[in-house]
């Protein structure tokens, strides 16, 4: 078998092994700039878009993808050389791959190496979408003060600097200024991020800041940009040398960075967008009125129970999510977890099994297919607890409701942040708060209680007698038992109380 690497010229020979567009790309015209091309894009946006290209009476809906950090530039220049390019690798339940090279790319920029050039993108006339995966940590929020960070020394160099800005704050602020100052019509930015109201959260945290970055902006934004929520879904584990070599090997494309998911896909959109959207409808998105209820079930359950088994895990020693889901007594745990503590505070869920939906999360973590590592789960944790965990405890602790099974998983990453597993090994912990969280867990080994006052994580759950008994007897246990045994306890209690 040739080897072909991937990239327009060679599509025709990789057609015989591997599916590829089927459609003109050079006839198509950007009208979505997307700040965030990492793997979950990829495998979400782009893909749905890539899919409704396939129509081709559709024409104006080509992606520019921005790396936004200097952290991105390998993706950058993968995509650089291989025209936008890449393989999505499906991994289906039964171990069979599905491969499709998706070609709704079609531009990409650099922003440190190219910041005027991002924002004129963002202001072109023919752009009617920015859509956003900046991560949870990336809207600058601050859960202690419930408000924006003007703190942070990235914001301080944007308000500084406005022409060369570091952070999309700045980026959109200046890109929004420029359709203004040229009579242009406004856009929709769209937040693609796993935060409850993320339309919301995109709309408060830029005018805070538009508030002191440029104050005269602040009307023309609220009558010209729209900002719907979304609830999105598919589990995108990071990309292994493995997953490169095997495409190549069994099919011949020389991929530098293929995406790798689940077969599962869902999306479901708040249909306000203020200069026109694709029909992604026709390809399996759903529009709505009220996202709300699904987001916060997804965010509740999907992304706090990925938290669960990768704090859990994490301490057992395993590498991969399906390993932690397939334990017996970890999956219990989820499970009463999502039982007991989660679903009592959902909501109305109308159109929704959610009995349905929690075994269906259950047997996606277990793909064995997947190998979604724990410490891309574990990443940033301080950013995804406040967001995927803790409005679950707040909701609870406002009705003197159940909070042990939450407060066991913060406890659990109180010990995390010490930075080994219980066999001793050392644990990689990637966040923007490393260092705050390894001083506050040594601390909390003689007080468990300092762990909670990370103010900008916990707010004042530090003050609530009921939530903090309950999170300083689980640290002690795990201490004293570890993980495996306090969580068959806690399985043997439950069940003989009901």
């Amino acid at each position: 078998m040739k080897n072909y690497k991937l990239n327009s010229n060679n599509l025709s020979h990789i057609s015989e092994s591997v599916t590829i567009p089927q459609y003109n790309r050079s006839k198509l015209k950007t009208g979505i700039v997307h700040v965030g091309i990492g793997g979950f894009h990829r495998a979400h946006e782009a893909f749905y878009t890539d899919q409704l290209l396939h129509d081709e009476s559709v024409t104006d809906w080509g992606i520019c993808g921005v790396a936004l950090l200097d952290f991105d530039t390998k993706i950058y220049n993968t995509l650089k050389e291989q025209d936008g390019l890449y393989t999505l690798i499906v991994k289906e339940l039964d171990g069979t791959h599905t491969r499709q090279v998706i070609g709704s790319i079609v531009e990409y920029l650099f922003a440190p190496e190219a910041p005027l050039k991002v924002i004129e993108k963002m202001a072109s006339p023919d752009v009617k979408i920015i859509t956003l995966t900046i991560t949870e940590g990336g809207y600058n929020y601050n859960e202690a003060t419930k408000d924006f960070d003007f703190d942070n020394p990235l914001i301080q160099h944007d308000l500084k600097h406005p022409n060369s800005p570091k952070t999309i704050f700045g980026y959109l602020t200046q890109a929004l200024k420029l359709r203004k100052d040229r009579g242009l019509k406004g856009c929709t930015i769209q937040s693609c991020d796993n935060i409850q109201g993320n339309g919301h959260m995109a709309k408060r945290m830029l005018l805070r800041y538009v508030s002191t970055a440029a104050p005269d902006l602040v009307a023309w934004i609220e009558s010209h940009v729209s900002f719907p929520n979304a609830m999105v879904d598919r589990i995108t584990p990071a990309t292994s040398e493995a997953d490169i070599i095997n495409l190549q090997e069994t099919t011949g494309v020389e991929d530098a960075w293929p995406v790798v998911c689940e077969p599962f896909k869902q999306w479901v959109i708040e249909d306000d967008f203020i200069e026109g959207r694709p029909a992604w409808e026709t390809v399996g998105a759903q529009f709505v009125s009220n996202v709300e209820p699904y987001e916060k079930m997804k965010l509740s359950l999907l992304n706090a129970g990925h938290s669960v088994l990768g704090i859990l895990g994490a301490l057992l020693g395993y590498d991969t999510i399906d390993e932690a889901v397939n334990n017996p007594n970890v999956s219990s745990f989820l499970n009463r977890y999502m039982d007991v503590e989660v679903s009592a505070v959902l909501g109305d869920l109308e159109g929704i099994d959610l009995s349905d939906y929690k075994r269906s999360l259950l047997e996606r973590f277990g793909n064995i297919n997947i190998k979604d590592q724990i410490d891309r789960i574990c990443s940033e944790s301080s950013a995804k607890i406040p967001i995927f965990i803790l409005p679950t405890v707040n909701a609870q602790l406002a009705e003197n409701g159940p909070v042990k099974l939450a407060a066991f998983v913060i406890a659990a990453w109180a010990i995390y942040s010490l930075g080994k597993d219980e066999k001793g090994h050392a644990l990689n912990i990637k966040d923007a708060m490393a260092s705050l969280l390894s001083e506050k867990a040594k601390a909390a080994v003689e007080n468990p209680k300092a762990f909670l006052e990370i103010e900008s994580v916990f707010g004042k759950l530090k003050n609530d007698s009921s939530f903090v008994e309950a999170y300083t007897q689980a640290y002690k246990n795990i201490m004293d038992q570890g993980v495996e045994k306090c969580v068959i306890a806690i399985n043997r209690n439950h069940e003989n109380n009901n």
